[in-house]
């Protein structure tokens, strides 16, 4: 109950609670010591986490489904197993941040600062991560399928099965990036530039001529220029 939490563990300015229900009440005091805690099999469902002060901490398996962090300090924060469908971090600062075997689909990060954060095995369908400062985001096994991130520098950057389809990708910058098993099918690329990407492992969908032109500059594969010419009428032995 809010207000009623009991600290299972203690180490030298440092907590760990688990399989509690907790509320902003709950979590202020938590953060009155300035050290890390860790949450673990916690359920955090709607609470309003705006503004405060989480630097480090770590949320394990936890229940974050519209919890709302706008604003809060999320720097060195590590999300594992969470399930965080529709929360909010917009605003919020997440430098060094770690994303885990997580779900937070539909989760909006507007202007949310991810530098040098990891995002690994993650479902991220319909996300808005529209304005996020991403210098050296890392992606690895993550589903983006449906989400927004328009303007998005993705330059030399290495993007591993990452699934784009169907995304918000307009005005990206992909040049001199590198797709090793990741798809852009159905995705919207418009005013995307691609110089000296890498392509000959992503799923572009049904290239068509007409849009042939937003991969200016990028290397295909054998396979995906074949298709290209095909309809031209030509083949390609």
């Amino acid at each position: 109950m809010e207000g009623r939490f009991e600290m299972i563990s203690t180490g030298e300015g440092s907590a760990t609670l688990a399989d509690q229900e907790l509320g902003r009440d709950a979590l202020r005091q938590l953060t009155g010591s300035g050290a890390p805690v860790v949450l673990r099999n916690c359920v955090l469902e709607d609470a309003d986490l705006s503004r405060l002060d989480m630097e480090g901490w770590h949320f394990e398996e936890c229940n974050l489904t519209r919890t709302c962090f706008d604003g809060a300090q999320l720097d060195d924060a590590a999300f594992v197993g969470c399930r965080a469908a529709k929360a909010s971090f917009v605003g919020a600062k997440m430098t060094d941040a770690r994303i885990e075997g997580s779900d937070f689909s539909n989760t909006n990060f507007r202007r949310a600062t991810l530098t040098s954060a990891v995002i690994t095995g993650c479902k991220m369908l319909g996300a808005d991560l529209t304005e996020v400062r991403s210098l050296e985001l890392q992606l690895e096994e993550v589903l983006l399928r449906m989400a927004t991130l328009p303007s998005f520098s993705f330059r030399k950057k290495v993007l591993k099965r990452v699934d784009f389809g169907e995304a918000d990708l307009r005005m990206c910058d992909f040049r001199g990036a590198t797709f090793e098993g990741c798809s852009l099918r159905g995705a919207n690329l418009a005013d995307c530039r691609f110089e000296l990407a890498d392509l000959r492992d992503a799923d572009l969908g049904e290239i068509k001529l007409t849009d042939a032109r937003r991969f200016r500059g990028a290397m295909i594969s054998r396979q995906q220029a074949a298709e290209l010419l095909e309809q031209l009428g030509l083949l390609v032995f």
